[in-house]
């Protein structure tokens, strides 16, 4: 067993000799800028050197090598003064308050490692006429404190060809509750599985323009989603608005002939549309007073059907009844939107973390008009470092999902 031992150490010591003598002599491949000094030599020119000694001249001695050998060598010129670009972290005048990068990770549990939440999801693809970017990061706060990300991404095609519907969902937990980040990503998982159950029937809705059966529908899958939360915050104790999120969902058909776009959800965020350089928010309202005053909607009519007039209206509120049951707290009211893209469009769908920000900093606004007005869409990096660029007083996290309209 000794000798079986000492083989084996012999063999860990020459293995790792080899490792440390592959390391050594590994000089590997000019590095990049090697290769731009190279480049660089060869357009400035050939430059003069020492020529070498004749092989029959007496070996030089040590008094003959000058004191430091890299005075030999050719000087090159100045390189010309250019300043390198520099990424736009922040607009506004003064930097926010927190670092730019990750600090804290969130707490793990040995147990339920599943739950953990990655600092940043990015995605995209490209689809019928359109090509989409979407990406989510953790807030500048979060990343302080190791809070993970409440915001939830989902993007998710569903059928193949022309006939595929393609959704992208988008979630916000409750702020300050244990479970903010779960909620959200399960409001986006039930989205996402509503509608894969009926992309078909959504798909010909949408190539065929019926706005209320798509409204409708999608309206009912939204609230059967929020329910599900809803009864979820119950099984675990909680009240419905410590187990809540906000969802907004985007639909868009693989048809390439087929040019409607389909916004839906529920709560507060930013829907806006980037034509001819121009930011325009058409984030839809939640309740639009349409048509005259009917008996609970509007104006009350100033007497009955019979002919009675209506008192006037004290505000003394009416006491519950005891035989139904108390009232619930209000629930945000559901947004729909169908609009038309046009060529070089560009549909901008996000959570408040920037929605509010390009609402209220024109800088912010001016910069990504100009990124994303360009000709060709921003690769995936590209458009992660325009979604992240930081505003003082701004620290949320961020989810935006842009659409390029070919």
């Amino acid at each position: 067993m000794s000798e079986q031992g000492g083989g084996s150490a012999g063999h860990q010591d020459d293995w790792w000799g080899q490792l440390y003598g592959a390391d050594a002599d590994d000089t590997g491949s000019a590095s990049a800028a090697d290769s731009l000094d190279d480049r660089f030599d060869s357009a400035a020119g050939t430059v003069n050197e020492r020529p070498t000694a004749p092989a029959a001249e007496a070996t030089p001695t040590l008094a003959d090598v000058p004191a430091d050998p890299r005075a030999q060598r050719p000087v090159r010129p100045a390189r010309p003064a250019e300043a390198p670009p520099v990424p736009c972290g922040h607009v506004g005048p003064r930097p926010p308050t927190y670092a730019a990068e990750p600090i804290a990770l969130p707490a793990a549990d040995p147990h339920e490692l599943d739950d953990l939440v990655p600092d940043t999801v990015l995605d995209g693809a490209r689809y019928g006429a359109c090509t989409l970017r979407a990406a989510s990061v953790r807030g500048d706060s979060a990343r302080h404190r190791g809070e993970p990300r409440r915001d939830a991404l989902l993007t998710a095609r569903f059928g193949s060809g022309d006939r595929a519907l393609v959704l992208v969902a988008v979630a916000t937990g409750a702020r300050a509750t244990p479970g903010a980040h779960r909620a959200a990503a399960e409001a986006c998982r039930w989205m996402g599985k509503a509608v894969g159950l009926s992309h078909s029937r959504l798909a010909e809705d949408i190539r065929a323009a019926r706005r209320g059966e798509l409204k409708s529908g999608l309206h009912r899958l939204t609230d059967r989603t929020l329910g599900r939360l809803r009864a979820g915050a119950a099984e675990q104790g909680l009240e419905p608005e410590a187990y809540g999120a906000t969802l907004r969902c985007l639909l868009l058909p693989a048809d390439p002939a087929c040019r409607t776009r389909v916004f839906f959800g529920v709560g507060p965020g930013g829907l806006f549309r980037l034509r001819d350089g121009a930011w325009q928010d058409i984030e839809p309202e939640a309740a639009e007073a349409r048509g005259g005053a009917v008996m609970g909607f509007g104006s009350p009519p100033s007497e009955t059907p019979e002919g009675d007039r209506l008192t006037m209206d004290l505000g003394i509120p009416t006491p519950p009844s005891p035989y139904e049951p108390a009232p619930g707290p209000p629930r945000e009211p559901f947004r729909f939107r169908t609009s038309v893209a046009r060529e070089g469009d560009t549909l901008l769908l996000c959570s408040t973390g920037l929605a509010d920000p390009l609402r209220g900093e024109r800088e912010l606004r001016a910069h990504l008009a100009e990124r994303w007005s360009r000709p060709e869409p921003p690769g995936l990096a590209a458009f992660l470092a325009d979604a992240q660029i930081r505003v003082k007083g701004y620290a949320d996290d961020r989810t935006a999902v842009a659409v390029w309209e070919a």
